[in-house]
């Protein structure tokens, strides 16, 4: 489907766009166009048409996007989003679009569109234009209707058709896109031989998108900021067996890098051991390797071993040195004459006061 687009251009630069370059051009209601980045099923678009009773020449006509036919009663409140677009697949099937396709059809072109992604619950919308910024020429149908005033109001339907293979993952469709000036003047001249041919999937690379502000669903949101292209947050869950095989060939990384320093600290252990020996400096074969790898990890162990045992002996002469001057003072502190040592009064020593004694005292 096709429900929001870009149309920016100025008035008289759509039959251009459109590539009716040759041939009279007549307008009509170009008053009521408002260029807009977020244009929306109820807004006025110019669109080309064919002039009545005219075999080369056009209308640039202001249209209201979304179809009302004909037939509506004129007491009837009209809703532009009920038929904004039609599948190629059913207007010959039909009544409200299947009487159009011989007399009322016509071209809309805008810079480009708007199409939602869903992923769950939420909606995120891309913008799909031509790599170079031509415009876009859309199929569609137009009809005229008269409301409960008189007044007689033009509207139209974009003609949609199966997404192209590289729109698939974004939606199941596309509105018809017509990519040169033949597919175009078929279309409006109205040939009835050609209508299946023509509306079919635009399939050329230069068709792009990329996403933009979910800002831009609201209709009232308008601006070049509809058009900015946005960076998508990535979903910051992990596959718990990439976590692993990535923690594995962490670790995996970290073991080899610790064998490596083990390697090169026995070698410089046997080095400063050994002055006199001489560092063979050739490539190893594979059992000289082995042997000089196990003859280096038992060096590095030694040596770790060595080092703990020393560490734990200077350990203890310091706890032991601690102690000792703790032991000293505390001497020292006793021994000394002006600190009284308190007497303690054992249990007999305490009375307990009884009444008539109390009196006494008052």
């Amino acid at each position: 489907m096709c429900g929001r687009a870009r149309c920016t251009m100025r008035a008289d630069d759509i039959p251009r766009a459109c590539r009716r370059n040759d041939g009279p051009v007549r307008t009509l209601h170009i008053d009521r166009y408002r260029p807009s980045y977020n244009v929306s099923p109820g807004s006025n678009i110019p669109v080309i048409r064919r002039e009545d009773g005219s075999d080369g020449g056009v209308v640039l006509q202001c249209m209201k996007w979304g179809l009302i036919p004909s037939f509506t009663k004129k007491t009837d409140k009209p809703d532009h989003y009920k038929m904004f677009n039609a599948r190629s697949e059913s207007i010959s099937e039909k009544a409200s679009f299947r009487r159009l396709i011989p007399k009322s059809r016509c071209l809309v072109s805008v810079e480009g569109f708007y199409e939602w992604k869903k992923d769950g619950s939420k909606k995120q919308p891309y913008y799909i234009h031509f790599k170079d910024g031509q415009p876009l020429v859309f199929a569609a149908l137009y009809d005229s209707w008269e409301n409960s005033e008189g007044e007689i109001i033009y509207t139209f339907t974009i003609i949609t058709t199966s997404s192209s293979p590289a729109l698939q993952w974004l939606h199941d469709r596309m509105p018809v896109i017509f990519g040169d000036k033949e597919a175009s003047d078929a279309w409006l001249d109205g040939s009835s031989s050609k209508v299946d041919t023509l509306l079919k999937p635009y399939e050329n690379p230069d068709l792009i998108w990329y996403p933009v502000t979910p800002a831009m669903g609201k209709p009232s949101f308008d601006g070049p900021e509809c058009i900015k292209e946005t960076k998508l947050k990535t979903d910051g869950n992990v596959p718990i067996s990439k976590f692993f095989s990535t923690k594995g060939a962490k670790k995996e990384v970290a073991l080899n890098s610790d064998e490596k320093v083990v390697k090169l600290d026995s070698a410089k252990c046997l080095k400063e051991e050994d002055p006199g020996s001489k560092v063979k400096t050739e490539p190893f074969s594979s059992t000289e390797k082995e042997e000089h790898d196990s003859k280096s990890s038992v060096m590095a162990f030694s040596h770790g071993v060595a080092e703990n045992c020393q560490m734990k002996r200077e350990h203890e002469e310091e706890l032991s040195a601690d102690s000792k001057v703790t032991s000293d003072d505390t001497n020292k502190l006793l021994a000394s004459p002006g600190r009284k040592k308190p007497k303690l009064k054992s249990a007999g020593d305490h009375k307990q006061p009884s009444v008539l004694s109390f009196f006494a005292k008052k």
